[in-house]
């Protein structure tokens, strides 16, 4: 079996999100499932990128020179400086969270970018990408019913749900289409 197309730098920016994310795993205790799904979050990632990164290859085909976005300059550091303009407090804590609320919207973008350069994706990375996409369907689901129960608003977490969902539109076309018609998803050249 062959994994075509998964870019360790998207998951390298996760990481970086459930890090800066669940830091509060050291002063703060919401339940013992909280906690174990942050743990497992973290460690299942870290292995991932290690993996990726370090291991050879045993059943996927990681392709380290095609994975090169600069996710560094491009997203980290923006996503820094949009965390400390919409915080709504200046605590360590807080501009953390801000900020990986601003990076895991843009986390996919190595990924959007990887699958462009190949433009035949194999059919396993695409559904892995779009499931990547449908969860944020959930979490839209799951501000609507928030909104209107609770009255919960968190205008950075819908901004960068809509940035995000902004990103998979495209993607989610092309997937679409190859399965309607029963073809390999094959993303069009960049002009």
């Amino acid at each position: 079996m062959t994994l075509i197309g998964v870019s360790c730098r998207t998951q390298e920016i996760y990481m970086i999100v459930f890090v800066a994310r669940y830091l509060d795993l050291f002063w703060l205790y919401v339940s013992f499932y909280n906690t174990i799904m942050k743990i497992f979050f973290l460690v299942a990632t870290g292995w991932l990128v290690y993996t990726m990164r370090y291991r050879p290859p045993v059943c996927t085909t990681y392709d380290r020179n095609a994975d090169n976005f600069q996710y560094e300059k491009y997203l980290i550091l923006p996503c820094v400086l949009l965390a400390l303009i919409s915080t709504q407090e200046y605590s360590l804590s807080e501009i953390l969270w801000t900020m990986s609320i601003w990076l895991e919207a843009v986390a996919i973008f190595p990924q959007l970018v990887l699958l462009q350069q190949l433009r035949e994706v194999e059919n396993l990375t695409s559904h892995f990408v779009f499931a990547m996409g449908a969860y944020r369907f959930f979490y839209i689901l799951n501000w609507i019913y928030r909104y209107f129960v609770e009255g919960y608003v968190n205008w950075v977490g819908w901004l960068g749900g809509i940035i995000q969902t902004g990103l998979y539109v495209d993607f989610f076309y092309y997937y679409a289409m190859s399965k309607w018609y029963g073809q390999r998803l094959v993303l069009p050249t960049v002009a």
